[in-house]
């Protein structure tokens, strides 16, 4: 109990002493131990690293998951040291409810067969991000965690305690200036040897974790590289998806009109720069009366032949179907048996079958 008590004593001796010490040298009444311009330069490096490494590690965690309360779920999970339950991604959810909708709607009909093949794409899509985010997490975010909750730690705790062993020289050294007596002056010189020692020692200690931003620096490159490969493979999927998707909806087209036959372009591509168009659907006008829409199917000329005008560039499949180009005129007719939702074309010396999507009829 006794030595408890002196322990106690002695800490809060040592304590009040390095209290007077910074005091003191914040009001210019004493002076202080200044580190040299590459141990500087070190600490600014550090105190970087860990300022932009945590805004790019919250930033990322925003960008792979933009649901804050998901968010702070999968924070607690991870504090609990418990497993991160398994999230059905929003692409996912929405293909299931589009292939849950044709199912109801009749997946033998236009709108529910092509409701299936969307919904699945969903599927894949949702799929490619849950992946994603997964390597993400485990090659990027979970270093840079690391860093943040271990060595950032570890150098932070020998700062605190080198600025500890200054405070200590520099009052030392405070004690032996004012020294009178001889045997005062020994006693304080020899405390000055002893602090400055472990100064020193705890100056190389920091030093050398300091310097080991840099390995940290080269860990983190290598994890960045990691994840643009991630977020290219992500994104290198989800343009195939959506390209297989979109040919296949071009291969059974259905087209529906409105009174004034206006065709709608893929969502962010233009008519001219469009290759493979998404399925175009356009409303017809509505009756204030009855709040409904109106919609007809396109028919081709039974006989004769019309002049079309091209919406969409189209690559022909294979030798019996004819390549458009976008805003060209061309000729259109019908043949016996021919499939409703599609014409025969011509343009020059050249004919074959052209989809009635990627077609305006004109008078």
């Amino acid at each position: 109990m006794d030595f408890s008590v002196k322990k106690l004593a002695s800490g809060a001796g040592v304590f009040f002493t390095r209290a007077v010490q910074f005091t003191e040298e914040k009001l210019g009444q004493a002076e202080k131990t200044e580190l040299d311009a590459h141990f500087e330069n070190l600490l600014s490096r550090a105190d970087s690293t860990k300022n932009w490494t945590e805004k790019i590690l919250r930033q990322t965690e925003v960008l792979l998951q933009p649901n804050p309360s998901a968010r702070i779920e999968e924070f607690l999970y991870e504090k609990l040291d418990r497993k991160i339950p398994s999230r059905i991604t929003n692409g996912e959810l929405l293909g299931q409810y589009m292939v849950d909708a044709a199912s109801e709607f009749g997946p033998g009909t236009s709108y529910g067969s092509t409701l299936i093949k969307v919904g699945e794409a969903q599927r894949r899509l949702g799929a490619a991000d849950r992946d994603f985010i997964q390597s993400s997490m485990i090659n990027f975010l979970t270093p840079l965690r690391n860093f943040l909750e271990g060595d950032w730690k570890t150098i932070l705790r020998e700062r605190r305690l080198l600025e500890n062993r200054r405070l200590d020289l520099d009052a030392s050294k405070t004690r032996l200036k004012k020294a009178k007596a001889a045997e005062a002056k020994a006693a304080a010189e020899q405390e000055l040897r002893v602090a400055q020692t472990e100064f020193d020692r705890q100056a190389e200690v920091t030093r050398l974790l300091l310097e080991g931003i840099s390995s940290t620096h080269i860990n983190h490159l290598r994890c960045l590289h990691e994840f643009v490969e991630a977020q290219a493979t992500y994104y290198a999927q989800c343009y195939q998806y959506t390209v297989d998707l979109q040919k296949l909806l071009g291969r059974f087209p259905g087209a529906f009109v409105g009174e004034t036959n206006t065709q709608v372009p893929p969502s962010g591509v233009s008519p001219s720069a469009a290759t493979i168009p998404v399925v175009p659907a356009v409303v017809g006008p509505c009756n204030p009366s009855t709040s409904s829409m109106t919609f007809t199917e396109v028919s081709p000329p039974s006989t004769g032949t019309r002049k079309a005008r091209v919406l969409y560039d189209y690559d022909a499949a294979d030798s019996s179907e004819l390549e458009l180009l976008a805003d060209e005129l061309i000729t259109v007719y019908s043949l016996p048996g021919m499939d409703s939702d599609w014409l025969m074309g011509e343009k020059g010396n050249k004919k074959g079958k052209v989809p009635v999507t990627y077609l305006e009829l004109l008078n």
